[in-house]
C-alpha cells in the first residue's frame, strides 16, 4: 500500500502523542463525558490511549484529504478498537450522546494543537482542521450507529431471558407438567409458551399439562384463542391440556365474547387441575395418617 502524505495532524499524534491524550482527557472532563461514575480515570486514559494510537497508525495510511470511507481496511483496527470500548460502555449504561461526545472531544485538542504549528500557515491549517474533523465525524457517526445496534442486541438478549423466564414450564409430577403465566399474553409470547411448552411435552413424556391463567390480567378474545390454540397443539402431541384459574369473573367474561372452549378441560384452580392430572395418569392422593406422637 502507497504510504499516505505526511499531514501536521500526523505529525502531531507521532510527536506528542502524550500530550494530545492529556488534552482530550481534559475535554472529556470539562465537558461532562468522562464518567468518573462508571470509569476510573486509569480505565478511561487506557480507552483513549488504545483509540488515539489506532488513529495515529491509520492516519499513516489514509490520505484523509480523499473521502472517508471507514469501512475500509485501513479503519480495521480502529473500528475494532470503538466497538470493543462501545460494547463495555453500552454494558455500563452509557447514553448514545455520550458515546458520540465521546469521540467528538477529540477535535479541540488537536485543533488547538495545530493552530500552534499551523499558525503562519492559514490556508494548510483550514484544510487540515476541515479534514479531520470529517474523519472524527465520521467515526462519530459509525459509534452512534453501533451504539444503537449494540443496545437493540442487549435489548433482545433481555427480553428472550425474560420471556423465558416468564414462561416456565414445571414438571410437577410424573408425566405431569404446568406453566403458570403471569401478566399479558400477547401473539409473541403466547408462541414462545407454546413452542416451551411442546418442547417439554416431548422432554418429559408428558401426558397431561396444567395452563395456570391465575395471574394473567386480561382474558379477552384473543387471549382465548391463544389458550385454545395451545391446547389443540398439545393435544397433537398426544397429551392432555387442562387450564386452571377460571375464576367466575373470567368464565362470565368468555361467556359473554362467545368463546366456545370445545373440549378442552377447565378447572377453577391449580389445586383442582392437578388432581384432574392426577386422576388422568392413575395416580391418587389421599391423606396418611399421622404418626407423629
Amino acid at each position: 500500500m502507497t504510504a499516505a502524505p505526511t499531514t501536521e495532524v500526523s505529525r502531531l499524534l507521532s510527536e506528542d502523542f502524550d500530550g494530545v491524550l492529556d488534552a482530550w482527557f481534559a475535554t472529556q472532563k470539562r465537558d461532562g463525558v468522562r464518567r468518573p461514575d462508571l470509569f476510573s480515570d486509569r480505565e478511561s486514559r487506557r480507552q483513549l490511549s488504545e483509540l488515539l494510537r489506532t488513529f495515529s497508525e491509520a492516519l499513516g495510511r489514509i490520505d484523509i484529504s480523499e473521502p472517508v470511507d471507514i469501512d475500509t481496511e485501513a479503519w480495521s483496527e480502529l473500528r475494532m478498537a470503538l466497538s470493543e470500548i462501545t460494547l463495555v460502555r453500552t454494558e455500563r449504561g452509557v447514553a448514545p450522546w455520550e458515546m458520540t461526545a465521546f469521540m467528538l472531544a477529540l477535535k479541540q485538542p488537536v485543533f488547538e494543537k495545530l493552530s500552534e504549528g499551523l499558525a503562519n500557515t492559514p490556508e494548510r491549517l483550514l484544510a487540515e482542521a476541515s479534514d479531520f474533523g470529517r474523519v472524527v465525524d465520521a467515526f462519530a457517526m459509525h459509534i452512534n450507529e453501533h451504539f444503537i445496534a449494540e443496545r437493540d442486541e442487549i435489548i433482545e438478549r433481555q427480553r428472550a431471558e425474560m420471556m423465558e423466564l416468564s414462561t416456565p414450564v414445571v414438571q410437577l409430577w410424573e408425566r405431569v407438567l404446568t406453566i403458570p403465566l403471569i401478566g399479558t399474553l400477547d401473539s409473541m409470547r403466547a408462541q414462545e409458551v407454546m413452542e416451551n411448552l411442546l418442547n417439554s411435552i416431548v422432554e418429559h413424556s408428558a401426558e397431561v399439562v396444567i395452563v395456570d391463567i391465575t395471574g394473567v390480567r386480561v382474558v379477552d378474545t384473543q387471549v382465548a384463542q391463544h389458550l385454545l390454540r395451545t391446547a389443540a397443539a398439545v393435544r397433537l402431541m398426544g397429551a392432555e391440556a387442562i387450564i386452571s384459574g377460571i375464576s367466575p369473573k373470567i368464565a362470565q367474561t368468555m361467556v359473554e365474547l362467545g368463546v366456545d372452549v370445545g373440549e378442552v378441560t377447565t378447572r377453577p384452580s391449580i389445586r383442582a387441575a392437578l388432581d384432574e392430572a392426577f386422576r388422568r395418569v392413575g395416580f391418587r392422593i389421599s391423606r396418611v395418617e399421622d404418626t407423629r406422637v
